[in-house]
């Protein structure tokens, strides 16, 4: 889970995860949450506007971590080189830790409509997010919209693909498989249909 350990945050995070596992998101309520987690209502909502900000835990971060790999990124990177190292270094640092926790969350955010809404609003502001950062460091916009997109592609269609996998291959590999697919259809000259034929 992003925040584990004694913490507050974290024995509400698992308890949400348990009861919406158990009985649906929707028919879990607050006070539910709080009772296993052994606190009070009123402390559940110190640390969460409400049920669903379980889990979205770390959005907020999002703008700090891709500033952060921006000012560190090796220098002299291709536009898709830095498309590959950019998701490889948060797939490694921030997205691999979370394997269990991302399964689960996956299927309790399936079940509800405002939920799968909410997590395209999520892509739709990483993209943001890195459009901004690659603006900063004076890319042009129309690149920088570009990249913002194809990275948040790369990203989840290897996640989703990661985490799917049932021989449990490093996320890395997935990276590179969707980032090499992505780089494939980009510059492919023939038909690319007729090689699956």
């Amino acid at each position: 889970m992003p925040r584990t350990g004694t913490d507050a945050s974290g024995r509400l995070q698992r308890a949400a995860l348990e009861l919406f596992a158990e009985k649906g998101f929707k028919e879990t309520t607050v006070p539910e949450i709080a009772q296993r987690a052994g606190m009070t209502t009123r402390s559940f909502f110190r640390h969460y506007a409400d049920k669903r900000e379980v889990l979205f835990v770390g959005d907020d971060e999002i703008p700090a971590r891709i500033a952060g790999l921006m000012a560190s990124r090796p220098p002299g990177l291709s536009v898709s080189d830095l498309i590959l190292w950019g998701v490889q270094t948060i797939g490694r640092e921030h997205i691999e830790p979370q394997r269990a926790y991302l399964i689960a969350r996956r299927a309790i955010v399936q079940t509800d409509p405002g939920l799968r809404e909410r997590d395209l609003r999520k892509q739709d502001d990483l993209v943001e997010t890195i459009t901004h950062a690659l603006q900063a460091e004076g890319l042009d916009t129309t690149t920088a919209i570009m990249v913002g997109k194809i990275t948040n592609a790369v990203s989840t269609t290897a996640v989703e693909s990661w985490l799917n996998d049932q021989q449990e291959r490093p996320l890395s590999e997935h990276i590179s498989n969707a980032h090499r697919a992505f780089t494939r259809a980009a510059v492919e000259t023939e038909d690319p249909f007729e090689t699956q034929a």
